[in-house]
């Protein structure tokens, strides 16, 4: 079907992925034989993340294809084997295919011209977690305005949100806000997949784009990653587990001020705490709350890389003990309005407008305002959302 410009490869002409394993869009894209990319020179847009079913990365399976002709390969942050966790990454090549890598994250964050000389079509294949400030998003836009300006088709090679895609929450990004980790005008949790964020970037940025997404086959919107039966591969490096996933949005927004997250430990996300804070005040403090679907344990942990490391850090253990009822962002709030309160003088607050990118929201929580205070502000916006995001939607 065709959309303004846009091309869509239904689910419904698809049959059911066998063995209820979920296919993603380069399993189709696969099981196809490329029909869609016959003829075009490709560049490709990934990173360790994007491999078939079986483990087969889509750099191998498109360079060992007849029906295109892969020319150049794009990294974002991390790199094309998701190992690096530094501000800037060189250009390099690939030593399987001999294929230069062109760092979307290094000197430029969208593809320039020179780069896309060879190119007839931009493939991105890269796994999402659900959560705005991730920035796979970002360089997918920025990717998707280099192809509208340089006449270059885009295809999107779809994949499940890990976290569901039902569930949403604010706040959403203010206007004028938009940064490389707030590319759009969506809430910190947004429900979507890459493939439907793509279709609604074309559409609310105006982009003259030629966009095909591939959607993946056998997925529902209620969905976990642990329903898909597809194997969980790291999508940053300390992003290790579903459940570091599930907390992200709420635990994330707290690393760009002086609390660590966990990073530099074997639990990044899962545990958050500062040399200033005392783990048990904090965890009673919290447990009071009744959040849902959490429970919390004071810990010390020292980190062994990144912020406090090697120094001895306060905190606590967040343990989700139901999923169900489970609300990051609500929680996450809890934690910030909690430290708030308990630590005015030493918590750095001005770093948490980074990520959240709503001031109304940030206000609530300088002003020492209680958990349900600062949640009910991170809804503005949320209905003119969901009206929005229905038009992008393509699983049920």
């Amino acid at each position: 079907m065709k959309i303004v410009g846009l091309i869509l490869l239904a689910t419904c002409s698809l049959p059911a992925a066998a063995d209820d394993v979920v296919l993603t869009g380069l399993d189709v894209l696969q099981r196809d034989h490329y029909r869609i990319l016959h003829g075009q020179r490709v560049g490709l847009i990934t990173n360790h993340t994007g491999c078939s079913v079986d483990g087969v990365s889509g750099v191998r399976l498109l360079a060992g294809s007849d029906a295109v002709k892969l020319t150049a390969l794009f990294s974002p942050e991390h790199g094309l084997e998701g190992k690096l966790d530094i501000a800037k990454i060189d250009d390099s090549r690939d030593a399987n295919t001999g294929l230069q890598i062109f760092s979307l994250y290094g000197t430029t964050r969208r593809p320039t011209a020179d780069m896309l000389q060879a190119v007839d079509t931009l493939v991105f294949d890269i796994q999402d977690i659900g959560c705005r400030f991730y920035t796979y998003i970002s360089t997918m836009g920025e990717a998707m305005r280099a192809a509208a300006e340089h006449g270059k088709r885009f295809v999107v090679l779809d994949r499940p949100n890990p976290i569901n895609g039902i569930d949403i929450a604010g706040p959403m990004l203010d206007a004028g806000r938009e940064s490389f980790v707030g590319f759009h005008a969506l809430p910190v949790r947004h429900a979507m997949t890459i493939g439907e964020i793509a279709k609604m970037l074309k559409a609310e940025l105006q982009l003259d784009l030629e966009l095909t997404v591939v959607p993946c086959e056998g997925w529902q919107r209620h969905e976990f990653w642990d329903a898909t039966g597809l194997t969980w591969i790291n999508p940053s490096p300390n992003m290790r587990s579903l459940t570091q996933a599930l907390l992200y949005p709420g635990i994330g927004l707290m690393e760009t001020t002086n609390v660590s997250v966990g990073r530099g430990t074997d639990t990044p996300f899962e545990v958050l705490g500062a040399p200033w804070i005392d783990g048990r005040r904090l965890a009673a403090e919290l447990n009071a709350l009744n959040c849902q679907g959490v429970r919390f344990v004071p810990i010390r942990f020292t980190p062994e890389s990144s912020k406090f490391q090697d120094r001895p850090c306060g905190g606590i253990n967040i343990i989700v003990t139901d999923r169900e009822t489970f609300h990051p962002l609500q929680t996450g709030f809890a934690i910030a309005t909690s430290i708030r309160r308990l630590y005015p003088r030493d918590w750095e607050v001005d770093g948490y407008l980074r990520l959240l990118g709503n001031q109304k929201t940030f206000s609530a929580v300088v002003a020492g305002s209680v958990a349900s205070e600062v949640q009910q502000t991170s809804t503005a916006g949320l209905d003119d959302f969901r009206r929005r995001r229905q038009l992008y939607l393509i699983y049920d």
